[in-house]
């Protein structure tokens, strides 16, 4: 069946339209100029996504499935999480109205745009963000889920984002570490080109291993196979990856030339481990005895200077100076790989580009403070794996010197990220508040074993057995009194880490 199979009078009735999948699909459809009903057994009041409906024409039945709604619709398209049992199934059977699941919405409606994806461990949520800023300065509109309050990087949404009205699409590509995700993403996003900006542990306590969690993100450059690809040639898992996968497309690579912070130990692709002259957390300088090695970069950032926030970038045409407001080597990383993507992908001149990075202050919840309360500066990040953290407060400590740093975390990696998010902070903090139980069990074992750490390690007696819901490790209430905690030390910058430091910010107001 295709999309011109469908007369211009066809009526689609969509179940569950609060839900995320299903208020997409709404949506495609109406874009698409077929008339849409929907229904929900939420109150309005209480539908989640609401808010994105408005300016489309559709009219929606809360609380029921009444029986106008069957009378209306030529096709019904139910929730993915609908059982077969459900009752509203027995009326469709009985009023012999056809069924299109959201697999077949995604097969009959083709995407009709341009589709970038963005991938990696750390940094795809800012350079998707900068990357779109930099379409609509320009006149050129990216699609947008619109689904208040959710990242929308992984499952369906992507696929059915890409299918909403707009001049290009630009998606986050995420995974919780699930093999099959990145590659449904890629397929039915129907991706054009593509960037990743590295590659480090993550999802290990799903996966069993880092190079296992490395080879779902493959599943991006398989994906992609023949196409144009962007890549941090600075990351040797990347560059491994792409000669493991014999990758035969166009592989445009990127990076700088800073000075290493230090050696640290990295797993190659063949097997053997290999030392990184690290710039970053995994990325830097690097020799295999596979023969792996830095490549020579087509795109190289040059006389960085952080506290001016400028650097020179050497493209193949020409030297640009770059002045941008966000802080951080790791972001210099990011805004290289976007200045990239904005040139290849959506062929833009180098000048209309930086124009808009030099007006980009970062993205909520990223390096961002929240609070001046007294002389002590509060800022949060999302940091929640160890790369990211290791990275995030090494650039805190350069710019700023001493830091506090509370945790929120909780690992994807369960306790031996953790551990490792733990003992990242310990290398880089003057204080410690563990704000969330992961993190406070972590902590009594460290000064148990070491009882000179209890200067170093302040402990949070509001801490209580809350249960983690994927990194969300702490309550509003902990997150509070971790900051009340940190704003008591002889320190006055102050780093909340971690999903709860974003979600809970707001608790600095009461303090």
């Amino acid at each position: 069946m295709n999309e011109s199979d469908f007369p211009e009078d066809t009526t689609f009735g969509v179940i569950g339209i609060c839900g995320a999948n299903c208020n997409l699909v709404a949506r495609i459809l109406k874009d698409r100029g077929f008339d849409v009903i929907g229904t929900d057994m939420s109150s309005g009041d209480d539908c989640r996504f609401k808010k994105s409906l408005e300016g489309y024409d559709i009219e929606v039945f809360y609380e029921s499935h009444p029986e106008e709604f069957f009378e209306k619709a030529d096709y019904i398209i139910p929730p993915i999480s609908l059982p077969k049992t459900a009752e509203v199934f027995d009326i469709i059977q009985e009023k012999n109205i056809p069924v299109l699941e959201v697999s077949d919405i995604i097969d009959i409606f083709k995407v009709n745009k341009p589709v970038f994806g963005i991938t990696g461990t750390n940094g795809k949520t800012t350079t998707t963000t900068l990357l779109k800023k930099i379409a609509y300065d320009n006149n050129i509109a990216p699609v947008e889920h619109n689904l208040e309050k959710m990242q929308g990087n992984a499952e369906y949404i992507p696929i059915l984002q890409s299918r909403l009205n707009g001049d290009v699409g630009i998606l986050e590509v995420g995974t919780f570490g699930v093999p099959g995700t990145i590659e449904r993403i890629v397929g039915n996003s129907e991706l054009t080109s593509g960037l990743i900006t590295n590659i480090t542990p993550d999802h290990l306590n799903d996966l069993g291993g880092f190079m296992e969690y490395a080879h779902v993100k493959a599943e991006f450059i398989k994906g992609l196979a023949g196409k144009q690809l962007i890549v941090n040639g600075q990351d040797p898992t990347i560059m491994g990856l792409l000669r493991e996968l014999n990758f035969a497309g166009e592989i445009i690579t990127f990076g700088v030339d800073e000075m290493p912070v230090g050696v640290a130990s990295k797993e190659c692709v063949c097997g053997k481990t290999i030392d990184v002259k690290e710039i970053i957390s995994g990325s830097g300088y690097y020799l295999c005895e596979c023969g792996l090695t830095t490549p020579q970069l087509d795109y190289i950032a040059t006389n960085i200077n952080l506290k001016n926030r400028t650097f020179e970038l050497h493209t193949p045409e020409e030297k640009l100076e770059v002045k941008m407001l966000l802080d951080g080597i790791h972001n210099v990383y990011n805004v290289v790989g976007v200045i990239v993507a904005a040139h290849e992908f959506l062929k833009l001149p180098y000048d209309k580009i930086l124009e808009s990075i030099a007006t980009f202050g970062g993205v909520s919840g990223r390096m961002e403070k929240v609070a001046t309360i007294g002389e002590k500066d509060v800022v949060v990040d999302f940091a929640h794996n160890p790369a990211g953290v290791e990275t995030v407060l090494r650039e805190f400590k350069k710019l700023y010197g001493d830091i506090t740093t509370v945790i929120t975390i909780s690992s994807e990696s369960g306790a031996e990220g953790d551990l490792e998010i733990f003992n990242k902070v310990l290398e880089f903090s003057k204080y410690i508040v563990p704000a969330s139980s992961a993190s406070q069990k972590i902590a009594s074992d460290k000064i148990s074993e070491c009882p000179e750490l209890k200067e170093k390690i302040i402990l949070n007696h509001g801490v209580d057995n809350f249960v983690k819901k994927g990194t969300l490790g702490a309550t509003f209430d902990e997150v509070q009194e971790g900051i009340n905690q940190a704003l008591n030390l002889d320190c006055n910058k102050i780093v909340a880490i971690g999903e709860a430091a974003t979600k809970f910010k707001k608790c600095v107001n009461n303090l």
